[in-house]
């Protein structure tokens, strides 16, 4: 099979080594005669297999000891429930920066709990844009406020992190892992493993310990960060493979030289794309300069009738889910940790060549 490149949102492309690695142990993993898939969760092999994980993803984000690690299924889309749930503690108000379609979804699912209290909103500018935080309209009665750093759709990112005298909740999930973060300002930042992490299946939730425990009465018992948390995220029976891969994803960065090397890599990933595109008349990039989002670039044609030739020539060429998502239209590039410089070149290399051609 030749060198393909894949540029999709998520679920995302994994690391080579990664995947040789999960098909070299399918049948049998850590000597075990069986599967990872076919072995108990609280087997000796699996234990420590989480324990290592959790370990491995402390080291990598520099996780503080009041911060509980938990491995969770439902996807980011259940910590849109789950949050409320568990931040509310009595309160009726939260705050939710509006930035795209991930935090829209985030404040539908909040209203149902509590009143949401929108500090500030990008909608006007169809998601290209975000306010500076000193305009922001925080309510400081609201018990804690979320926002999504990047927004994967419309790749707007935010380049500061809002500072707020209550918890901060963060929907990380494209962009965890991709630069440091500093995890002591926030209370809790949670991420769907498909795109940094690994596989569909598993979500990571880091919360400081002294928001568990506080649920709204009469919830899920497997909404309580508690019994998560109480039961090292084995209360029932979690996604053993999803788990397994992101200790395999875990083990890679630490090889690639941890979440200090990635930045660095991703970072020049993005500056090729976008100086591409800058210096170009037959593509463009909507979203402010100092919002652009390091891991999903959107792009459209100068010529929109283009898009079907572009995508086919694109896939010809070993480059493919490059369209872009319906509410943007064009193209979209997903740019995550897997994706190595080469395959942003080569991609810059088809565009100017289909400039050259179509332009």
């Amino acid at each position: 099979m030749s060198q393909v490149y894949n540029f999709s949102a998520g679920p995302a492309m994994l690391p080579k080594q990664v995947l040789q690695l999960m098909q070299q142990e399918l049948l049998e993993y850590n000597k075990a005669r069986a599967s990872v898939m076919e072995i108990s969760h609280r087997g000796a092999d699996f234990m420590e297999l989480a324990q290592k994980s959790e370990q491995d993803l402390r080291d990598l984000m520099n996780i503080p000891d009041n911060y509980k690690v938990l491995f969770m299924q439902g996807g980011a889309s259940a910590q849109f429930s789950m949050v409320p749930i568990n931040l509310l503690r009595g309160k009726t108000i939260a705050n939710y920066a509006h930035t795209g379609h991930w935090s829209k979804k985030a404040i539908a699912e909040a209203q149902r709990y509590c009143d949401v209290n929108i500090c500030t909103d990008s909608l006007e500018n169809q998601y290209t844009n975000i306010e500076d935080f000193d305009s922001w309209k925080i309510n400081q009665s609201g018990a804690y406020l979320h926002y999504t750093p990047n927004e994967t759709i419309a790749g707007l990112e935010f380049d500061y992190v809002p500072e707020v005298d209550m918890p901060l909740v963060a929907d990380m999930s494209s962009t965890i892992l991709s630069r440091e973060v500093d995890v002591s300002k926030y209370g809790v930042i949670y991420a769907g493993a498909q795109k940094n992490i690994g596989i569909s299946g598993l979500t990571i939730v880091i919360v400081e310990q002294s928001l568990i425990g506080h649920v709204v009465a009469n919830q899920p018992i497997l909404f309580d960060y508690a019994t998560q948390a109480n039961n090292d995220s084995m209360y029932n029976t979690p996604s053993t493979y999803p788990w397994y891969v992101a200790s395999r994803i875990f083990e890679w960065l630490k090889d690639q030289g941890g979440v200090p090397a990635m930045a660095k890599i991703n970072a020049q990933k993005a500056k090729t794309l976008y100086q591409a595109i800058d210096e170009s008349d037959f593509y463009s990039n909507p979203v402010a300069k100092k919002y652009r989002s390091w891991m999903n670039v959107p792009f459209l044609l100068a010529n929109e009738d283009l898009n079907s030739l572009f995508l086919q020539k694109a896939a010809e060429n070993n480059l493919i889910t490059l369209k872009g998502h319906r509410s943007v239209g064009g193209m979209r590039a997903s740019i995550y940790n897997a994706m190595p410089q080469e395959g942003v070149d080569v991609l810059v290399r088809f565009m100017q060549d289909f400039e050259k051609e179509n332009g």
